[in-house]
């Protein structure tokens, strides 16, 4: 089936809007098992509310949304096939990405994976919606290489305030938020980790939607070129507080939060 034989909505789809509860008994998970990325796919699932949806639909209608609809790009095999960028020049997004990927040991076919273990196929809805909400998680690792924010605990944390912003998914906040108070409770840092979270929010709101742009285009883009026409700032409270952890000893490896699995964002 094509996508563009797809509806917008399945007619088994259900906006259910935020559960505290549900919310509460995964993150409680999460704490116990910060490895566990599991939970946070649960509470991102359970937070997906109106507001959420609305900016899928909004997107899926507009013109670019159709052209990306009608070209049915794989974005995870796309930024998967290193060998497709290597005529990218050194500073590109693809050439950061790569790098990126390399260094953390990641791959876009494996975040997909992680997403899948507790949604399996005949539980996702076979509708435009679900394809929007895809672009969403396949799209984090770009996050991560166009705002600087590293996979530490505090950049996870402070990229979904940013993420918050690009989505307005309640649950991105709320883990943002409480992984920011885990850190503070683990580590009794003076630094400012709040500031970062509000920091995040603040760029990801005056930054241009990331999950809506031309992926392949934006790839073979100089990095300070698109981050530049995408109005993304640099996260200066979050490298001050990394400075400010590493003064106290804290090392950064010291400080996980779920590791890979925020990026179901």
């Amino acid at each position: 089936m094509t996508l563009i034989s797809l509806p917008l909505v399945a007619p088994e789809r259900k906006v259910s809007g935020f559960r505290p509860l549900k919310v509460l008994h995964h993150f409680s998970k999460l704490v116990e098992d910060k490895e566990d990325t599991e939970q946070v796919f649960h509470i991102i699932e359970a937070t997906k509310g109106r507001r959420s949806h609305n900016q899928a639909w909004g997107f899926i209608a507009s013109d670019e949304g159709q052209r990306f609809i009608a070209e049915e790009t794989d974005i995870p095999g796309m930024l998967d096939d290193h060998a497709r960028w290597a005529d990218c020049g050194p500073n590109t997004v693809a050439a950061h990405y790569i790098a990126f990927m390399k260094r953390e040991g990641l791959s876009a076919a494996g975040l997909v994976a992680e997403s899948h273990k507790w949604l399996p196929a005949d539980a996702r809805h076979a509708d435009l919606t679900e394809w929007y909400f895809e672009r969403l998680r396949d799209t984090h690792d770009l996050f991560h290489v166009l705002t600087g924010y590293g996979r530490d605990a505090l950049g996870e944390a402070s990229l979904l305030g940013f993420t918050y912003q690009q989505n307005h998914n309640k649950g991105i906040l709320f883990i943002a938020y409480a992984g920011a108070r885990q850190i503070k409770k683990v580590s009794g840092t003076k630094a400012p980790l709040f500031a970062a979270i509000k920091e995040g929010r603040k760029l990801g709101k005056a930054a241009a939607k990331i999950a809506h742009q031309d992926i392949a285009a934006l790839m073979a883009e100089d990095i300070g070129e698109a981050r530049a026409r995408l109005n993304i700032g640099k996260p200066e409270v979050y490298r001050q507080c990394l400075a400010i952890l590493q003064s106290e000893g804290v090392a950064r490896e010291q400080l996980t939060l779920g590791g890979s699995g925020a990026q179901a964002a």
